[in-house]
């Protein structure tokens, strides 16, 4: 299942390139912009899929600064229940509140401004150590005359564009980030259309149909977007 970020922002541009970023990586992002909505997601972003208890997101990016409060108060309420990851970013460079914010909970603390690159690595590092292995994800792809650049939303056959819907951008990306390997139906749906479509198949056949007809040569016998009978789908693996 992809993996839910929590992010805590104020700053309306900051807020967007690290949605924007964060979406590339294969993340599902909630965002927010105060201490209040923060605190709300928080307690109700549990969604079907999710285990009673569950607080229904996997990492929290936390910025101190808030409008109505202290990004503090936000990581307090989160540990009296949740022991989910928490990475810190704020202007603030003080190591007296470095420290205190780690030793309340915080698993890492990045200075503002960062890059998107160190953001990420840090991710990974802090999910790694509760148990959740997270790969860097591959944003281009490219293979027998199809070219994929999820950064730039761009989609090439043969040199030449083309037109996705945004739903099935979302499914091919999907693919491209696990280029190589088989995605349940269940992991499709759940990540393109919600953990309440998980048993809707149909979507996929129709959208799977609708892409190879636009990038597939022979759609009836697709060498890209492979079937896996009762299993899932594959794109296949791209050139090195």
């Amino acid at each position: 299942m992809t993996l839910r970020v929590l992010l805590v922002e104020d700053d309306r541009e900051l807020r967007t390139t690290l949605q924007g970023a964060l979406a590339v990586e294969g993340y599902d992002v909630l965002t927010a912009a105060s201490l209040s909505e923060g605190l709300a997601l928080l307690a109700h972003a549990g969604g079907p899929a999710r285990a009673e208890g569950d607080p229904g997101i996997d990492m929290l990016v936390l910025d101190l600064g808030l409008p109505d409060g202290d990004g503090e108060t936000l990581l307090a309420t989160l540990r009296r229940r949740h022991s989910i990851p928490v990475l810190v970013i704020s202007a603030r460079q003080a190591e007296d509140q470095k420290v205190r914010l780690l030793d309340a909970g915080a698993d890492d603390y990045l200075v503002k401004p960062f890059g998107i690159g160190e953001l990420l690595a840090r991710m990974r590092v802090a999910l790694r150590h509760r148990g959740t292995t997270v790969q860097a994800a591959l944003k281009h792809y490219e293979h027998a005359g199809l070219m994929v650049d999820l950064v730039a939303q761009r989609v090439e056959r043969d040199g030449h564009a083309v037109h996705l819907t945004p739903t099935e951008f979302d499914l091919l990306a999907r693919l491209v980030r696990s280029a190589g390997q088989v995605v349940t139906h269940r992991q499709l749906l759940a990540d393109v259309w919600g953990a309440e479509f998980t048993d809707h198949t149909h979507y996929l056949r129709l959208y799977m149909a609708q892409l190879r007809s636009k990038l597939e040569a022979e759609p009836a016998e697709p060498h890209l977007l492979l079937t896996e009978p009762g299993v899932g789908y594959r794109l296949a693996e791209g050139d090195d």
